[in-house]
């Protein structure tokens, strides 16, 4: 039996405001989707019915969707155009073209206002832990009795009235533990929403490597100097707690 010719695959176009770029980088890794620049906005093709309707695509600031129909574009379910097919663009792979940017972190960490615009998910592969996060009050009793060998395999550095324990085998201590993933600390049983935010996010923020990025369930991130970090031992743990004592 012949196709009905009416039947055809749709093909979606988008524009949003060349001022809200940054936005994009939730979709770069959307290779079937193309980018062009106009003036002051910024035209998408390309999109799967899928990704039309995904969330990635609503939660878009002054996004436009269309739908391309003999040169005409309709807003999703409209009878009447919103205008024409724009012509003479230059498209180029999104992954390729888009220059992402992120708007900065206030650095501070756990509870924090002003977040970078990056979402962690709960993901089911379990990941070996590398770093601990404890309360130095829960713990300053425990590290007493921990023989030398297993100290001296540990890094660590104060986050105000936190140790973070950076090393393996980690230490049995009643903390928050993390995984590695291009340099970044994440929470136990946590990811990236998008995989390629973990390598982006280094370029951006940490070209160097000279830092970890510290993040927590909420997407709020502390950048810790390597340089700060210590060979773990009860002598300097002491003298750390003394240190705080006093002040």
């Amino acid at each position: 039996m012949a196709k009905d010719p009416s039947e055809h695959i749709k093909e979606f176009w988008a524009e949003i405001p060349r001022r809200d770029e940054d936005y994009l980088g939730s979709i770069r890794d959307w290779k079937n989707v193309q980018i062009a620049l106009e003036e002051e906005v910024i035209w998408l093709k390309g999109f799967t019915e899928e990704q039309a309707a995904s969330p990635e695509i609503q939660q878009l600031p002054d996004f436009l969707l269309y739908e391309l129909r003999d040169g005409l574009l309709f807003r999703r379910n409209a009878l009447v155009p919103s205008k024409k097919v724009r012509t003479a663009l230059l498209w180029t792979p999104i992954d390729k073209a888009l220059r992402l940017t992120f708007p900065l972190s206030n650095n501070n960490f756990f509870g924090i206002d002003e977040k970078i615009g990056v979402t962690l998910m709960p993901c089911e592969e379990e990941r070996a832990a590398v770093a601990l996060l404890s309360s130095i009050a829960e713990i300053k009793d425990f590290i007493i009795t921990q023989p030398k060998f297993r100290l001296e395999k540990i890094n660590w550095t104060v986050l105000e009235d936190n140790a973070l324990f950076l090393g393996t085998p980690l230490l049995s201590f009643p903390g928050e533990t993390f995984w590695e993933k291009d340099g970044h600390l994440l929470p136990a049983g946590f990811d990236f929403e998008f995989k390629n935010m973990s390598s982006l996010l280094q370029k951006k923020y940490n070209a160097g490597l000279d830092q970890w990025l510290l993040w927590d369930k909420h997407g709020s991130v502390l950048a810790i100097h390597k340089n700060d970090f210590r060979k773990l031992s009860i002598s300097s743990f002491r003298l750390t707690e003394k240190a705080k004592e006093w002040n």
